[in-house]
């Protein structure tokens, strides 16, 4: 099975919809971890004033994790699935919280204009066409200074990271997508992971981006070497 891109894979993210959050709540530390990327966005007086981008919102999980830290931030959350929207609008949320159906790489047709003082991209960009177009087109929509968080799968390079990500998928993941009737959209996590960027390979992509103070910041738990934070910025 190849991996799923653009309308392919926003209709495998509608059928997923319903049954999505019951199966990230039982991934151990899912939640956490998107709440410590969103920290590591290090914006002061709990975003006050700030203008947030919450990119690929899925659900509401991204959204959730960083009203925690930036709860004063007008925040726009952009998804390209139709069905993760209206799972996600669905929730209570405060009046500074907008969802929008866009693209990523294509944000001025859906109707969202920057400039925004930091950006949140939660488990994006494996899943876009070319993810130097769309750093582009983000960083575009940024203002001088803003900063950005990139929550991804992104293997570190070392093969025991990869040998435990097939292991994880086809023992646990995968079979939870079979019985949910979601077997496309899991074997695409499996195979978009292996075929994305390693670790240092994504931050050599944003630097070449033109964002500056790229780092990359480890998760805790099994996730290590799996999942990593990459914060950056927009120079002033």
């Amino acid at each position: 099975m190849s991996i799923l891109r653009e309308d392919a894979l926003a209709v495998a993210f509608d059928h997923a919809a319903a049954r999505y959050d019951l199966l990230v709540s039982a991934s151990p530390g899912y939640h956490g971890h998107l709440r410590r990327s969103a920290r590591r966005l290090g914006l002061p007086d709990e975003g006050r004033g700030a203008r947030v981008l919450d990119l690929g919102c899925g659900t509401g999980a991204s959204t959730a994790a960083l009203l925690t830290t930036a709860g004063r931030a007008r925040i726009t959350a952009v998804d390209a699935s139709q069905g993760m929207l209206e799972r996600a609008a669905a929730k209570e949320w405060p009046g500074a919280v907008r969802f929008v159906r866009g693209s990523a790489d294509r944000l001025a047709e859906a109707g969202v204009e920057g400039p925004f003082d930091a950006v949140f991209a939660a488990y994006l960009f494996r899943n876009v066409p070319d993810p130097d177009t769309t750093l582009s087109a983000v960083r575009a929509a940024m203002a001088p200074g803003a900063r950005i968080a990139v929550h991804e799968y992104a293997l570190s390079g070392k093969p025991v990271d990869r040998a435990l990500w097939t292991t994880v998928c086809r023992t646990v993941i995968m079979p939870l997508g079979r019985v949910g009737g979601d077997a496309r959209l899991y074997e695409h996590l499996w195979r978009s992971v292996l075929g994305f960027d390693t670790a240092p390979e994504f931050a050599a992509r944003m630097r070449t981006a033109g964002f500056t103070d790229v780092r990359v910041l480890p998760l805790p738990g099994w996730q290590t070497g799996i999942t990593h934070t990459f914060v950056g910025r927009v120079a002033a």
